[in-house]
């Protein structure tokens, strides 16, 4: 059965700032910014948010199918795309428009400032979850269009197919009963701690009266670690160490896509929550968001080294 995993296929490019953010940056004059940031190193690589989920699960042997839309520079990245065995036959392409585009600036404390070109991502909602016959095991809906994130969590709820609600950059783009929407009757909720914050100024509900509406908050910390909570009780998971940090674009996706592989085999909520902290450790070494190379079983020596037991 496969994965369904909605959201939008993109070019990164990335740029490095070798300084901090906040040398250069005046809390006093942040109504009036005017800011220009010297970058040493600017490099372009296959990404988007759906994309690397589905690319991260591949790896350890999962069966994604990404729902997306695309424009008319998408050949290089379907070439590369089928080079990796992951399914393409529910992504549309448009070709009066181009490829969404990521512009990402890192400094040295692995801030970022985004910029984010959307391109065929507008007509999103197009690419259609009815269009789609295959036997899901679950799904992810990911940073998209807003009508095209409304829309999928509806139709995969109404299947019955265990749905994840993972707005990141998205998540500013939804109003309160919106994003309420979204989040109810979902299998779980993916956040950051900011946009965990984002979420209770969002909707105006409290922590306990937004977890009852899911099966799972699943919250990050970087390299806090990240927490799970279900059914009223909270379980912190421990960080994994990254050996290096080269690059942090694409951790997340990577810490979902371990999370998403994790539960689609039946471990735990915690223990799919440790396999996502330790994907997302060693995403960060390497360069771009799909540049990781490893197998299941690596992945699993990674884990015993990691936490002591087998996965």
């Amino acid at each position: 059965m496969s994965i369904l995993v909605s959201g939008s296929v993109a070019l990164d490019h990335i740029m490095v700032f070798p300084d901090q953010f906040a040398n250069h940056i005046l809390p006093e004059k942040v109504h009036a910014l005017n800011v220009s940031f010297n970058i040493t190193s600017l490099k372009t690589h296959f990404g988007g948010v759906a994309a690397n989920i589905a690319y991260h699960l591949r790896l350890l042997g999962g069966e994604p199918l990404i729902l997306a839309t695309v424009g008319s520079d998408f050949a290089p990245y379907a070439s590369w795309l089928d080079e990796q065995g992951i399914r393409r036959d529910h992504i549309r392409v448009y070709d009066d428009v181009r490829t969404p585009q990521g512009f990402v600036t890192t400094d040295l404390d692995d801030c970022q400032i985004w910029a984010f070109y959307e391109g065929a991502m507008a007509r999103s909602h197009e690419a259609r979850v009815e269009d789609v016959d295959d036997s899901l095991e679950l799904a992810i809906v990911s940073s998209n269009g807003k009508q095209a994130m409304i829309e999928h969590a509806r139709a995969l709820k109404a299947r019955g197919v265990p749905t994840y609600i993972d707005p990141s950059h998205g998540l500013p783009l939804l109003g309160r009963d919106e994003l309420v929407e979204l989040i109810e009757g979902s299998a779980g909720y993916f956040v950051n701690d900011y946009e965990w914050a984002l979420t209770l100024e969002r909707t105006g509900l409290a922590e306990g009266d937004l977890e009852k509406r899911c099966e799972a908050v699943i919250i990050t910390f970087g390299p806090k670690g990240s927490e799970v909570r279900s059914g009223g009780e909270r379980v912190a998971v421990p960080p994994v160490t990254a050996a290096k940090v080269v690059d942090p674009t694409g951790c997340g996706d990577a810490f979902r896509a371990g999370f998403l592989y994790g539960v689609s085999t039946g471990r735990s909520l915690d223990a799919a929550a440790r396999m996502g902290n330790l994907y997302g450790s060693l995403q960060v070494g390497v360069e771009g968001t799909q540049s990781l190379r490893l197998g299941l079983e690596d992945f699993r020596a990674h884990y015993s080294d990691a936490f002591g037991t087998r996965l």
